[in-house]
């Protein structure tokens, strides 16, 4: 057991290490606002920790996706169930760097400035990172099984969906679960508003969507540098 257990973390110690930094950067980021809460007294910010176990569901669906060995009937009735579940939840992981706008609220002055913003900071990207790290994980699943354009294609898709996602989530205060339980008034109300968009989306969708896509190709391009060793020429 103790050998097998060696084995498989030799072959999958980036991808377990990966796990532990993210789950223990969740729990320090809790300890940061119990520590706000103990301090101050006073119940703020509570919604970070929700928006940060939302941010978990999608992370755990590419995780588990990515590390199941599919049998190749079954991958075409898996991965789309996956992805589908996987995309609903998905904009809530980079929706917490919306939540810097709070800092912005005239509430009483408990707590340093510095403070919330440090603690914002672990919350957001603690958030972001679990969306990367599942947005890599599927557009790696993806590319295994349709191609690297495909998966892409993938990103470029996701990207705009969820840019889209989070504005709904932020200023139309729409929710994943709602997805669920209103599809139909959901899709309704997007359509309406494709047809008539305001200049507040537009430029909130592009502008964050354009964040999303720089900052990811940026730490994919990052990932793959080792991989490119240098050539020894010979004298």
């Amino acid at each position: 057991m103790y050998r097998r257990f060696l084995a498989y973390f030799s072959h999958n110690k980036y991808r377990l290490t990966m796990f532990l930094l993210l789950a223990g950067a969740s729990i320090f980021s809790i300890v940061i606002w119990r520590v706000r809460l103990e301090y101050s007294g006073i119940i703020r910010y509570r919604f970070l920790i929700w928006n940060l176990f939302l941010a978990w569901i999608p992370f755990l669906i590419s995780y588990v996706t990515y590390t199941m060995t599919i049998r190749r009937k079954w991958i075409y009735i898996v991965i789309p169930i996956a992805a589908f579940f996987w995309l609903i939840f998905f904009p809530n992981a980079p929706y917490i760097l919306t939540d810097f706008q709070h800092l912005a609220n005239k509430w009483q002055q408990d707590m340093p400035v510095w403070y919330d913003v440090m603690m914002l900071v672990w919350f957001a990207f603690t958030g972001l990172l679990l969306g990367m790290v599942s947005l890599f994980l599927m557009q790696e699943i993806i590319r295994r099984e349709f191609g690297r354009w495909t998966g892409w294609a993938f990103v470029a898709l996701v990207t705009g969906l969820s840019s889209a996602g989070v504005y709904m989530g932020r200023f139309l205060r729409w929710n994943s679960w709602d997805i669920l339980r209103n599809p139909t008034g959901i899709a309704l109300y997007s359509f309406e508003r494709v047809q008539d968009p305001s200049l507040q989306s537009i430029g909130f969708i592009s502008l964050f969507g354009a964040f999303f896509l720089f900052l990811y190709v940026t730490l994919y391009t990052f990932g793959h540098l080792l991989l490119e060793r240098p050539v020894n020429k010979s004298s």
